[in-house]
């Protein structure tokens, strides 16, 4: 069953982006008004990891595969077989793949046939067919069966080909001009045409004229093609085009002729991970051949993981609302102006808030839940789709209900450790495991991990150097793993190494329960007593608001708060509160399991148990009445930024009226900067509530750096990026 998709009605419409270029409705195959009918575009859907790509390509499967030829192929996982001859190649694994699926029976109409494509792949597999190796042949034209069986149905035609081909060719004059590749190919085609194809078909074969030195002799450029596939490089690519073409020209044929009127819509081809080589090797030629002008009527979607992916160059471009009612694309004089690229775009909170209904129809699940999941995921469908369903899990009968003798109990930090079952045939995975190994497969997360932790380029560096060493021989680990970022299409910011909030939340929270330590957390600790050591002064990079930053990710609040007690007179208060936001973005990952509320709430609603911590950990020895109270007022105002920052939980109204309470006293208190301090009480209790970062100077658009009020946010995910 296919992943129910949600913000996805510009493709899925019924006068959405699919049913436009196939003529068909998604939904009741009711015909459709074509947007594009003499020149349809490429459709790429582009977009990261996570974002729904594959999810669509896999609808579009679903709901036409009984209405109108669909193949999908995933670029990515073209494999050879366990013994490959020297006739396969990516391409030509993926053709047959997609012919089978093209060949599947649809309401109305008789299965397509590939008379061209078969005698071309035929053509190629035979090339090193000797003899003294019957056995090879017979393995080539077995694994040909399915494409082979579109032309003959007969289960069992290619046994007899091999001795009649090899037959053939042992009677032929040996001519050693003539390379042996072509005279394989002509024995194999010659016996495939008479035993295989009817008086037809064997006119397929002319199609082969047009292919380069044929001379309009279709045999000769059967035997052009397979010599060109043997030599490899630049003629094995134009063989391969050609291939391309082959299958492209026999859905033409299904579509055109006699058959015109018995099939409805067009043909649909998917082609997952495109932005690969083996993805362009198929999408090109067909754009070349638009191009200049022959048209296919097919309707081809492909994905990429790449936005910016040279052959998207010269792509019309769209974000996927724009695309609802129509496209507004157009041809240009570049081969790549037939792609329209359709930019993916983010869930908003409605489509969570839909994906928590589905799997808690009763309501169950905490008041704000789904919009703090769109907060940390950023609206990427798949990590929506996980939190969801661990939450709808955790809360079947049976498991206790959160209540308000435990506010906080299940939060977005919570959802993470659950397990969830994505398939009656596999174990229940626990929900940051599954989203790490699918945003970031085959990845080493121990080296990434390591890094989530970085503040910049610099830092990241740092940290390679003094916690990976031997990792790499090389070259250096962290720019190696800033170009894997780049290549995956994740973020790589100045103010977070992992600049994706979401990649690093997860990156984090492998960092601090990976070695199973608690409540130690040695490696947790190892790694940010490495970056505080290189802030504190003397270090590589010394900066103040970093390594009290530092401090805080450690759990150590008492410089954090003695610091910012003694700058709060400083003339610039707008600085102070941009320092005061970036300390307070530090992570604060919760135990495993831990089911109560959040510790920073109570020092926040100024709660703690009396004489609870000593003056050491507070700050509070040696202090005057006045400089006592202000100290425990920023105590109180920085636990309460730090908890409604973190993405990890709730917003908790009553920790926010406590800080706008706070940011007011603290506005009486400031000898010029009261305005300021007012107007932080007055909007960022607003940014709280509207799920926003806090903003800098309050109330404006946020575009500080660390230091300055800067969170290296980018995506409106309110918060601390861990």
């Amino acid at each position: 069953m296919e992943r129910e998709l949600y913000g996805r009605e510009a493709i899925f419409g019924n006068d959405g982006l699919a049913a436009r270029l196939t003529g068909l409705t998604p939904y009741g195959s009711a015909r459709v008004a074509y947007e594009h009918r003499d020149d349809p575009p490429v459709a790429v859907l582009t977009g990261g990891r996570g974002m729904g790509k594959t999810a669509a390509l896999k609808q579009l499967r679903h709901l036409y595969r009984e209405i109108t030829p669909v193949a999908l192929v995933d670029c990515e996982a073209v494999v050879p077989p366990a013994d490959p001859g020297p006739g396969w190649t990516p391409v030509t694994g993926a053709l047959p793949e997609l012919a089978t699926q093209l060949t599947a029976k649809v309401h109305a109409a008789r299965p397509v046939q590939f008379p061209r494509l078969s005698l071309g792949l035929v053509a190629v597999a035979s090339i090193s067919w000797t003899r003294e190796d019957e056995t090879r042949a017979q393995r080539d034209l077995q694994s040909l069966g399915p494409v082979l069986a579109t032309v003959d149905t007969r289960g069992d035609a290619a046994t007899g080909w091999v001795t009649k081909v090899l037959t053939k060719l042992a009677a032929s004059a040996f001519d050693s001009v003539v390379p042996l590749a072509g005279m394989v190919a002509e024995a194999t085609i010659e016996t495939v045409l008479e035993e295989t194809f009817s008086r037809f078909q064997r006119r397929s074969a002319d199609w082969y004229g047009s292919y380069p030195h044929a001379g309009g002799n279709g045999r000769i450029g059967l035997r052009q093609l397979a010599v060109d596939f043997e030599r490899g490089g630049d003629l094995r690519r134009r063989a391969e085009d050609h291939l391309v073409l082959a299958l492209v020209a026999d859905l033409v044929r299904a579509y055109g002729g006699l058959a015109r009127g018995a099939r409805r819509g067009r043909p649909v081809l998917l082609l997952d991970n495109a932005h690969t080589l083996l993805g362009r090797q198929l999408v090109e030629p067909v754009l070349r051949q638009r191009a200049s002008g022959v048209r296919d009527q097919i309707a081809l979607f492909a994905s990429s993981r790449a936005r910016d992916h040279e052959g998207l160059s010269h792509a019309v471009r769209r974000r996927l609302p724009e695309v609802a009612h129509g496209s507004h694309w157009a041809r240009g004089s570049e081969v790549t102006s037939g792609i329209l690229a359709v930019e993916l775009t983010p869930l908003g909170p409605a489509h969570v808030q839909a994906a928590f209904d589905r799997h808690d129809p009763v309501g169950r699940t905490p008041a704000g839940l789904a919009r703090g999941v769109h907060r940390l995921t950023g609206g990427r469908p798949l990590g929506v789709a996980l939190l969801a369903q661990a939450a709808g899990e955790a809360l079947v009968p049976g498991t206790p209900r959160p209540g308000s003798s435990q506010p906080g109990s299940l939060v977005p930090g919570a959802l993470l450790e659950r397990t969830v079952e994505l398939r009656e045939d596999r174990a229940p995975v626990r929900v940051a495991d599954e989203l790490l190994a699918r945003l970031l497969p085959g990845q080493q997360l121990d080296v990434l991990s390591v890094l989530a932790a970085a503040h910049g380029e610099d830092s990241a560096r740092l940290l390679a150097t003094a916690r990976l060493r031997g990792r790499s021989l090389d070259g250096d680990v962290a720019l190696q793993v800033r170009d894997v970022l780049r290549a995956q299409d994740w973020p790589v910011g100045p103010e977070y190494f992992v600049a994706d909030p979401l990649l690093r939340a997860l990156l984090l929270h492998r960092l601090r329960f990976q070695d199973d330590d608690h409540p130690y957390y040695a490696v947790w600790r190892a790694v940010h007593e490495t970056l505080r050591t290189a802030y504190a002064p003397g270090g590589r990079c010394p900066s103040v608001p970093h390594r009290l930053h530092q401090e805080l990710v450690l759990g150590r609040t008492r410089d954090c708060v003695t610091h910012l007690r003694e700058r709060f007179t400083d003339g610039d208060v707008t600085a102070w509160l941009g320092s005061l936001r970036f300390i307070a973005s530090a992570p604060y990952p919760r135990p495993p399991g831990y089911a109560g509320p959040d510790p920073r709430r109570a020092v926040a609603l100024g709660r703690e148990a009396a004489g609870s911590l000593p003056d050491g950990e507070t700050g509070l020895a040696g202090l005057g009445e006045r400089a006592v109270e202000l100290q425990l007022q920023l105590r109180r105002l920085l636990h309460a930024v730090w908890l409604l920052s973190d993405p990890l939980t709730l917003p908790d109204e009553e920790v926010v009226d406590k800080m706008a309470h706070e940011l007011r006293q603290l506005s009486g208190r400031h000898p010029t900067g009261n305005s300021v301090l007012w107007d932080a009480a007055t909007h960022w209790p607003q940014d709280i509530r509207a799920w926003r970062p806090l903003s800098m100077p309050p109330g404006s658009p946020d575009t500080g750096g660390p230091g300055t009020g800067g969170s290296g946010q980018r995506r409106g995910n309110g918060g601390s990026d861990a």
